[in-house]
């Protein structure tokens, strides 16, 4: 699950999401990576692994997450993707 947001204030925004770690895990949440535009720190792509589309899915329109993001000042309408694993590398 990929979430692409403005926010007003990335710590502030951090703040919020690093409290939402427990609700993500009741959703099967395993880890994330958080990354800022170069151009912009204040536009902000989430990168979730979960467990199952499903759960993704569930997290992506609870209403806890559209509260925690109104909270974090997210600015912008959020871009949300589901996708499924194809294949993946470490180097």
């Amino acid at each position: 699950m990929i979430v692409r947001h403005k926010v007003a204030d990335f710590n502030n925004w951090k703040k919020v999401f690093d409290e939402m770690g427990a609700t993500r895990a009741t959703h099967g949440w395993i880890r994330h990576e958080v990354l800022r535009d170069a151009a912009d720190p204040n536009l902000v792509t989430v990168v979730n692994k979960m467990k199952s589309i499903d759960g993704a899915k569930a997290y992506g329109t609870s209403p806890d997450l559209k509260d925690a993001m109104q909270r974090a000042g997210v600015i912008s309408q959020p871009d949300i993707s589901f996708l499924e694993d194809a294949e993946s590398h470490s180097y």
